[in-house]
Formats: structure tokens, C-alpha cells, sequence
């Protein structure tokens, strides 16, 4: 049996336009029958976890925190790690892809991270890395993840 998780990495603070996109990045994971993986917080985090409740999926979340009630509302299953930032290890682990949203050193932590453990990482909004790919759509980034996880 195959897992089908793919990671979401973003801005706590995302623009309107990185809110949207993780929305539908969210919503098409589910709709793929991926379960998503982020830090289980707000801002992209909570964004993606919105769309893939709407789309009927599985929403697991890695929070830093000791208590599992601080997960976003959309969460379906909950780690409570305790480990600060450390947990961006579990959250690029987690997922056999990851999705990046926005810029910021959390979201360039667990790119670096998923990276340094082999994992591919898309980016829809953030940095310009060597081994990183790009898409410009959600759909896009669903399908090439997806893709890259197989």
C-alpha cells in the first residue's frame, strides 16, 4: 500500500492570492484522495486545511505546541510534538512531496529540510532554488507533486 500525503509549506501571514492558492491546493489534495500535511497553524497552513475539509480529506497536523486544541479548526488528525520549530522536520518528513506557498524562514526551513531528505519540493510562491520545481497554478502544483510522490 502506497501513502498518499503530500506536505504544505507557508506563510503564516500569506497575501490574499497565497491564501487562495493554498485553498485550492487543498481542495485538489483531497480531491486526489491525498492526505495534506502542514504545521497545523493559521495562514497557509489553515488556508490548505480549509480546502482539503471542503473536499472531504484527511488534514494532519504537526503542531510545535505541547497541546493538540491548537490546531486549526479543519485539522481531522492532530500531532502535538512539543518540539518548537523542530517540527518543521516532521511536517517535510511527512509527506512523500511537499507544496511551497509563500516566503518566509519557516517555509525555507521545511523546503531545506524535505530537500536535505530527498524529498521534492513545488513551488507555487517562493524562493528560486536549484532542485526546487515551479508551477504556476494550484493544479499544476497538485499534479506535479502528486506525480513526484509516486
Amino acid at each position: 500500500m502506497s501513502i498518499r500525503q503530500i506536505s504544505v509549506f507557508g506563510a503564516g501571514a500569506p497575501t490574499p492570492y497565497e491564501r487562495e492558492l493554498a485553498e485550492q491546493v487543498g481542495r485538489l489534495l483531497a480531491e486526489a484522495g491525498a492526505t495534506l500535511v502542514t504545521g497545523g497553524l493559521g495562514g497557509v497552513m489553515e488556508a490548505a486545511s480549509r480546502g482539503a475539509a471542503a473536499g472531504g480529506g484527511t488534514v494532519l497536523a504537526i503542531l510545535p505546541g505541547e497541546d493538540p486544541n491548537g490546531a486549526n479548526p479543519y485539522a481531522t488528525v492532530v500531532a502535538a510534538t512539543g518540539t518548537g520549530h523542530a517540527r518543521n522536520l516532521a511536517v517535510a518528513a511527512s509527506g512523500s512531496a511537499g507544496i511551497a506557498i509563500g516566503h518566509g524562514w519557516g517555509t525555507l526551513s521545511e523546503i531545506g529540510l524535505a530537500r536535505k531528505i530527498g524529498r521534492p519540493v513545488v513551488v507555487l510562491v517562493g524562493p528560486e532554488l536549484e532542485g526546487l520545481y515551479r508551477a504556476e497554478t494550484a493544479e499544476q502544483a497538485v499534479h506535479l507533486a502528486l506525480s513526484l510522490s509516486a
